[in-house]
């Protein structure tokens, strides 16, 4: 993709102009990031409620018909369900069994595992499990 730059005076309004042949996700990514949209998760912290911007989680976990979000250092419970959750989350995200979502810019490396199962490393160092049904999408989407 070409990325051209062009420096304009005070008087003009500062803008950017996207090209492209179709809206992948990547596209809306891109819009997303110009627009300086961060999103965020609404999570229940004690008595009261804070928004946990997408670019913080780690994961997202469904245990006991609740769900949670894990960040570096917090564990957030939020009343989303993890189908509804990925409807609202970046295209960076990717649903890696049938109770979890991982942010694949916090992963660190994945190595094979048993019965084509996957295991990766987080940058905070936990270790989580790619189901086998899923592995094809984590490849597609690290570019493996």
């Amino acid at each position: 993709m070409k990325v051209d730059v062009r420096k304009v005076v005070s008087t003009e309004e500062e803008g950017a102009e996207i090209r492209a042949m179709e809206i992948t996700e990547e596209i809306q990514e891109a819009i997303g990031l110009l627009e300086n949209r961060r999103g965020g998760i609404p999570c229940a912290e004690g008595s009261g409620t804070v928004v946990c911007r997408t670019d913080e989680i780690y994961y997202i976990e469904s245990v006991d018909k609740r769900t949670y979000v894990y960040t570096k250092e917090h564990c957030y419970e939020t009343k989303f369900r993890l189908y509804e959750l990925e409807d609202m989350l970046p295209f960076h995200y990717l649903r890696c069994s049938k109770a979890m979502i991982v942010n694949i810019r916090k992963i660190r490396s994945v190595k094979a595992d048993l019965n084509a199962r996957m295991t990766a490393e987080l940058l905070n160092g936990e270790q989580i499990v790619i189901s086998r049904s899923y592995v094809k999408d984590l490849k597609r989407k690290l570019g493996l």
